[in-house]
């Protein structure tokens, strides 16, 4: 046992597991073959026993079908009783076809082949019977169903009879069979558990090689674990195989292990402490990028100035000029106002009517700008100026590059996936499919001085806003092709805070 404890010590483990695994499962399926094959041969004898008084018990019920089909219709002319009689005729053909047709000294076959003969005189006399009915002959069809009546009770007692001796032979031999099952039943259960106790000495054999060593080196890991690595002893290695290699470098790992943990730890605060910071002045930059944008002109001054204008304008009866400078007023009292930068989705759209109708008045009405709202969508909170810029996208690229065309806006707001969604769709010439994936995947764009980078600006700077403002679960979809247009979803999920007045 020790010498082949050594053999195994120096085979590789994936073939000490295919050694076990194949011995084992050519044993199990050696047993379960013979198993298998001496119970069916068992059962198989056991069902043909009473095979026959299945068959005579199946026969005689269809005898009695015919028969009462036979009456039916000769009293009645009943088509159901027709039907009955001609179904079950059919049947006892093909039933008498398996009983025994050739003479023989057996007793019990010498009466299949009677009951073969009752029943086909039964059947030729029985449909004379009809064919008299048909020919309406009272005489003739009486006289055979009388002859039917008789054939019939004989054939009942004689099948009554043979059942019930051909189940008595069958009893014995049941008995015979039951008896033999049971003695295959102790040999096979005696093989099986003389097997199954090979196997497992063959198991526990070749695998205490694998799990010998494993153990060893478990417990050694535990002592580690315990916190007290420099006391650990190094393992003896009586192995040449990968569990030998594993070992090996246990041991050299062994004498280092405490101080590699301590700048594991070390290095993961690192990691941390550099990541917060990344995120933190990430966050700086965003606000300080938008705070920029908005302090390029003094929106208090404009405000007032063009409030002034307005005001001029009514006074001098310019009706149109007074519309449009009010626009304008209300486009820079909304960057006025909403410092707080929460505001209703409502406020949005309407700082993009403004926005549209002072856009119109320049371009001399180019713009066709439609909207879909729904309604019951327009309190929901949102950070302020997310529409606009993308509306400023569409209309500033879309003038130079439309050629004979208008340009087409459409904005809509509905409810998806229990969701509010924005979604603004232009005509214009489309997105490079380069500059959508930087966008989507949040990564830094490389600026150059083509439109669509300064255009990808407002969305990545709108983006960058609504993931700070619904912490990173705002969801994004930009669909563009060349000169189809772009169009900009924003699915804005459900953020429980009131609507600001």
């Amino acid at each position: 046992m020790r010498r082949i404890r050594q053999l195994l010590s120096r085979v590789k483990i994936r073939q000490k597991l295919i050694i076990v695994f194949l011995a084992t499962s050519i044993i199990a399926l050696g047993v379960n073959l013979f198993v298998y094959i001496n119970l069916n041969t068992m059962l198989e004898r056991i069902d043909a026993v009473y095979s026959t008084n299945i068959n005579l018990n199946k026969l005689s019920d269809d005898i009695k079908n015919v028969h009462a089909g036979l009456t039916g219709y000769l009293e009645t002319k009943g088509t159901d009783d027709l039907e009955l009689y001609y179904r079950y005729s059919q049947e006892i053909t093909e039933e008498i076809e398996d009983l025994n047709d050739q003479p023989t000294d057996n007793a019990l076959k010498l009466g299949e082949l009677n009951v073969r003969s009752l029943s086909k005189n039964y059947l030729e006399t029985a449909e004379k019977a009809i064919r008299g009915k048909r020919a309406r002959n009272v005489e003739l069809y009486t006289r055979f169903y009388n002859e039917c009546c008789e054939s019939f009770d004989y054939l009942n007692t004689y099948i009554y009879s043979l059942n019930n001796e051909t189940f008595r032979t069958n009893s014995e031999s049941f008995n015979t069979m039951i008896d033999s099952l049971h003695y295959s039943q102790i040999l096979c259960l005696s093989i099986f558990i003389i097997v199954s106790l090979m196997n497992v000495l063959l198991i526990v054999l070749l695998t205490s090689t694998i799990t010998r060593p494993l153990t060893k080196l478990s417990e050694k890991a535990k002592e580690i674990s315990s916190g007290n690595p420099e006391n650990v002893e190094l393992l003896m290695i009586d192995s040449n195989d990968e569990i030998g290699h594993v070992t090996r470098a246990f041991n050299r790992m062994l004498v280092s292990i405490k101080e590699y943990i301590g700048r594991i730890r070390e290095q993961m605060v690192t990691e941390s402490a550099m990541k917060e910071k990344s995120l933190l002045m990430e966050n700086h930059m965003k606000d300080a990028q938008l705070k920029y944008l908005r302090a390029q002109i003094n929106p208090h001054f404009l405000f007032n100035t063009l409030n002034a204008a307005a005001q001029l304008a009514m006074m001098e009866d310019a009706k149109r000029t007074g519309d449009y400078i009010q626009n304008m007023a209300d486009f820079f009292r909304y960057n006025v106002k909403k410092d707080n930068e929460k505001v209703r989705i409502a406020e949005e759209i309407e700082l993009v009517d403004s926005y549209i109708y002072i856009m119109n008045v320049r371009f001399s009405g180019e713009i066709s700008f439609r909207k879909e709202i729904d309604e019951s969508l327009l309190d929901v909170i949102v950070p302020s100026m997310i529409l606009q810029p993308i509306i400023e996208n569409s209309v500033k690229y879309g003038i130079n590059n439309l050629d004979e065309r208008s340009i087409e806006i459409v904005l809509s707001l509905y409810k998806k996936d229990g969701v509010a969604c924005v979604e603004i769709r232009d005509n214009g010439k489309g997105m490079d499919q380069k500059i959508i994936d930087q966008l989507l995947s949040r990564q830094p764009l490389e600026y150059s001085k083509k439109p669509d980078d300064e255009k990808s600006v407002g969305l990545a700077n709108v983006i960058s806003r609504l993931d700070i403002f619904f912490y990173g679960k705002a969801k994004f979809e930009i669909k563009s092709a060349e000169n189809q247009g772009t169009s900009v979803i924003i699915y804005i999920p459900r953020r429980d805070e009131p609507c600001i007045e």
